[in-house]
Parts: structure tokens; sequence; C-alpha cells
């Protein structure tokens, strides 16, 4: 399906948080837009590099399945709208630090606001909102499941939810809020991913099991961030699964 996107600004808490928003074009055999087609909304999180050219693609990507996408820059409150953080050792250390910098009380109110504009989007069909996140996104992805309104989560290679660590805060208590997501998730990890190893894994899992949330966890070869189509880390197999069963997911729980 072809798509459109475009960045939007919204206000939260006196600072404008930029938003890539990309959503389908609906065409007829002849090519003809379809008017008044509608979709359902998918809140992205990014990872702590912001919406890089492989998060962007990776947001295209999902458009082009029938969702409307919106990502919001997770930093807007510290660096310049359009800041994209480069994925080097002082990219990760800059990263790193504009997240200890942010409260987990600011990255729940940029899930709200984006969550509302999802809602009130001429082409986001009402009731039909999902959200997806990779890294720290995957945490927050996780959390934005937490909201009454979210049918769906896809929490790729999430980090700090096993032991609470998310921005400011020492403990979000992400794990604790389980048992109050009503939606279904499914979490992403690799094999061999060092910022979430094997005992990491475990303790989510077994505090999803014990939550009673609708879950599914789903384990694939590769290392921490094997979804990013660029570098070394990539693995196209792995990610291909991951993204097959995401959009699986959505498609069954929101259509």
């Amino acid at each position: 399906m072809q798509i459109e996107t475009k960045d939007i600004d919204l206000r939260v808490d006196d600072s404008l948080m930029r938003v890539y928003v990309a959503s389908p074009i609906a065409k007829d055999e002849r090519g003809v837009t379809i008017v008044g087609r509608k979709y359902p909304g998918i809140l992205l999180f990014s990872e702590i590099f912001q919406l890089t050219d492989p998060i962007q693609r990776s947001i295209e990507r999902l458009a082009g399945y029938g969702f409307v996408v919106a990502a919001p820059e997770i930093y807007h409150r510290i660096e310049p709208a359009g800041t994209t953080i480069a994925y080097d050792d002082i990219g990760r250390m800059r990263g790193s630090e504009d997240a200890r910098r942010t409260s987990v009380a600011a990255f729940d109110a940029d899930t709200r606001a984006t969550l509302d504009f999802l809602t009130a989007h001429p082409l986001v069909e009402a009731g039909k909102l999902g959200t997806m996140g990779f890294c720290i996104g995957g945490h927050l992805a996780m959390r934005a499941a937490l909201q009454a309104d979210v049918r769906a989560g896809v929490c790729c290679y999430p980090t700090g939810v096993h032991n609470g660590r998310l921005g400011q805060d020492s403990n979000a208590g992400t794990l604790q809020r389980l048992g109050e997501i009503k939606g279904e998730l499914l979490i992403v990890f690799g094999e061999i991913d060092p910022h979430v190893p094997a005992e990491a894994r475990s303790i989510v899992t077994d505090a999803l099991e014990k939550s009673g949330a609708t879950h599914t966890v789903l384990t694939l070869p590769g290392e921490h961030a094997f979804m990013r189509d660029e570098g070394p880390r990539y693995d196209s197999e792995s990610s291909d699964a991951a993204w097959w069963t995401a959009t699986s997911l959505f498609r069954r729980v929101l259509a």
C-alpha cells in the first residue's frame, strides 16, 4: 500500500513535540484514491537515537501494511526539533544522557498526547489503537499498553523493564503494573542481546505470566537492535520474522 508522510507538532508540557506521521493511501483498481477509508492507529517509539533513517523506514514499512503510524521525538524537551543522534559511541552517550534527563512522567505525557492525536486523526478508526517500540521504545510501548484504549502492543527488545530503569527514574514500576494491561502484547527478544540477557528476559516473562496479561514472547536469533536495517547487527531473517508476527497481531486484534 502506498503511503504519505509528514511532520506535525504537538504541545506537551509547554514543549513542542515533533511527531513523524505516516498514513496509507488507498486506491482502487484504476489508481483513484479511495476517500473515507479508515485504519488502525499505531504509536511507535524509537530507540535512544530518535527518528533516524532506520526508524523512519520502520514507520513507513508499518504504515504500508495499512496503519496510521505516529512517532514522537522522545527528547523534545532537551533536543531541538528534528534532531537525530548518530549510531556511534558519542551518540550512545548523548542518547543515554538525554534519557536520564527525562522523567517517566514526561514519557507518559508524550504517550497520552500522541494517542489523543491518533484518536482524533480523520483516518484512524475509532477504538483501534496499538503501540510498538524498539529498545527504550520497547519499554515505552509496554507502558503505553497500560493505557486503557490501547488494544495491542509490540515491544522489541525492551530495555529496563526487568529492573525498572527508565529515564530519570530508578524504578518506573512497569513490571508491577502489567496486570493493568487490557490489550494483547508481543514481546520480541534477541537470543544474544547483552542489554536484555537471558536472566532479564526470564524476569519479564515470569512477570507477564503472573500478571495474567495476554501476551506472546518471541525470541529470535540476533543481537540487540537486530531489526535496525543499518550496521552489523542487522539480521534480515529474524527481522522479517518479527515484522510478520507484529503485523499479524495488529491485523488480528485491530481489524
